[in-house]
């Protein structure tokens, strides 16, 4: 029998609260358990986690010493806008108001008997306010901008939870650099840090990866293998371009996030997990999931705290401060003794940074810091050390190769080379030329991430790597 009035929460779980686009306050969610509540043996967990396991074996949450507890007895799982306990079959049972019960709502201080042990369920919801940091730099990531130091005030309340958290934002805004330090600022910094691209992996191979496979389970698989998953256990996960994993795989996505277990391919044991959950994204997930391209359930699921990262262009008043962070941080900026090759950069050279448009975001930004540091030849960043499209005043400022009237693609043959042939060959060859740069100014600026290239591109992305093999083109290369 559940209880009638369950403790809900219309703000659903642990999130960030906007107010015309600016994050207000941060609300955390979590649950208080006290066993034996009024004895001598009290004792109490507090638990952010969306699933609670209870029983007498050292892989449950919580761990009773009591004979008439099952092994794993119960479990108390997070819902969208309440809390639910659920039986695992026990022998002696779960019970409420002296009700044995197979599921329930939990409603605030319920006891719940765990065989002859009382556990007493009570919330715990805070509405913390969110300032602007007064510092300039947290963990990897630095920004003098409000939107920025919002963001750090953010994960200095949301780190040392376990909630999953899913960042958001443009191609190259630096959401893995996010993640990880939300990583190393949490109890679980000397654990690993996991990185999975969704995007990056054939969708035949993906199940393996993430979940491990059992020897024989299918053509090629000589030996077990752990999945990422398992090795990311007692750390953290991040998976990114989160869109791009296939609908298929998203509900073993969501039961491994619902149960914190994992099975193999080819096995029907489940391995319990402890992992915290970090995924990232450049696409919209609700436009997603009104288009049937993400499930919904899972979209609500990952999203106990979403955290959207500004566009560099919005805060361009960052761009001298991340300058010098390349410049003290880059290996390419120092010698084979160690000695830092620029100090700093001219008035001109910043002006142009600052007021270039930055389509690939922060990544395009270091990419560009790396290049001027081959190219240099005093112990400052000058003007004419810059690429062209980002000096030249009559560029498009899309990072692109421009057309200007009697000018050319710098690597597009000039007519003069192609007016002596045949019509076709002299549009293969330049259509060709101008596939090749294309394709190649793209990587560059993504820092070699095909999916967001292909999506600035707006072609398909399998389409986008034809071009590429066509070319002998490397992402790698451009990393």
């Amino acid at each position: 029998m559940a209880s009638n009035e369950p403790y809900t929460d219309r703000s659903q779980q642990t999130k960030i609260a906007y107010l015309d686009g600016t994050p207000k306050s941060v609300h955390i969610r979590r649950a208080k358990l006290i066993i034996e509540p009024g004895t001598e043996n009290e004792r109490e967990q507090i638990f952010d986690q969306n699933v609670i396991k209870i029983g007498a074996l050292d892989d449950n949450d919580i761990i009773l010493e009591d004979d008439t507890v099952s092994r794993h007895h119960c479990r108390i799982v997070q819902e969208d806008d309440a809390y639910v306990v659920i039986d695992l079959d026990s022998t002696n049972g779960t019970h409420i108001n002296g009700v044995r019960i197979r599921e329930a709502y939990l409603s605030a201080n319920v006891v719940v008997s765990v065989g002859n042990t009382e556990v007493q369920f009570c919330p715990i919801d805070e509405q913390v306010p969110i300032e602007p940091s007064k510092a300039e730099r947290l963990g990897n990531i630095v920004g003098r901008s409000v939107k920025m130091r919002e963001i750090f005030d953010i994960l200095e309340k949301i780190a040392p939870t376990s909630a999953t958290v899913v960042i958001e934002g443009e191609t190259g805004t630096g959401k893995e650099v996010v993640a990880q330090t939300i990583h190393e600022m949490s109890p679980r910094s000397n654990q690993p840090f996991i990185v999975f691209d969704c995007g990056a992996v054939p969708e035949s191979l993906i199940e393996s990866e993430l979940f491990g496979h059992e020897k024989g389970s299918f053509t090629g698989a000589i030996m077990t293998r752990k999945g990422l998953f398992e090795m990311a256990e007692g750390g953290t996960i991040f998976l990114d371009e989160l869109g791009e994993l296939a609908i298929d795989l998203q509900p073993k996505l969501l039961r491994v996030l619902e149960q914190r277990e994992v099975r193999r391919v080819g096995s029907n044991e489940p391995i319990p997990i402890d992992v915290r959950v970090i995924a990232a994204t450049n696409r919209s997930l609700e436009d997603d999931v009104r288009e049937g391209r993400f499930r919904e359930d899972l979209f609500y699921r990952l999203s106990v705290v979403r955290l959207f990262l500004p566009a560099l262009y919005e805060r361009s008043e960052d761009i001298p401060l991340l300058v010098t962070h390349f410049l003290e941080t880059m290996d390419c900026n120092y010698d084979p003794g160690g000695r830092q090759r620029l100090h700093g950069i001219a008035p001109d050279a910043l002006k142009a940074l600052c007021s270039y448009k930055w389509p690939g975001n922060v990544r395009e930004l270091a990419n560009v810091i790396e290049r001027a540091c081959s190219f240099a030849e005093t112990d400052m960043l000058q003007r004419r050390d810059l690429p062209d499209y980002i000096t030249d005043t009559s560029s498009t400022g899309n990072g692109l190769f421009v057309q200007q009237q009697g000018e050319n693609w710098s690597h597009v043959p000039a007519r003069s080379e192609l007016q002596d042939e045949p019509f076709k060959e002299a549009k293969e060859k330049w259509i060709s030329s101008f596939e090749r740069d294309y394709i190649d100014e793209l990587l560059a600026r993504h820092g070699g991430n095909i999916s967001g290239a292909a999506r600035e591109a707006d072609i398909d992305r399998k389409y986008f790597r034809q071009l590429m093999t066509k070319y002998g083109i490397d992402a790698d290369e451009y990393a």
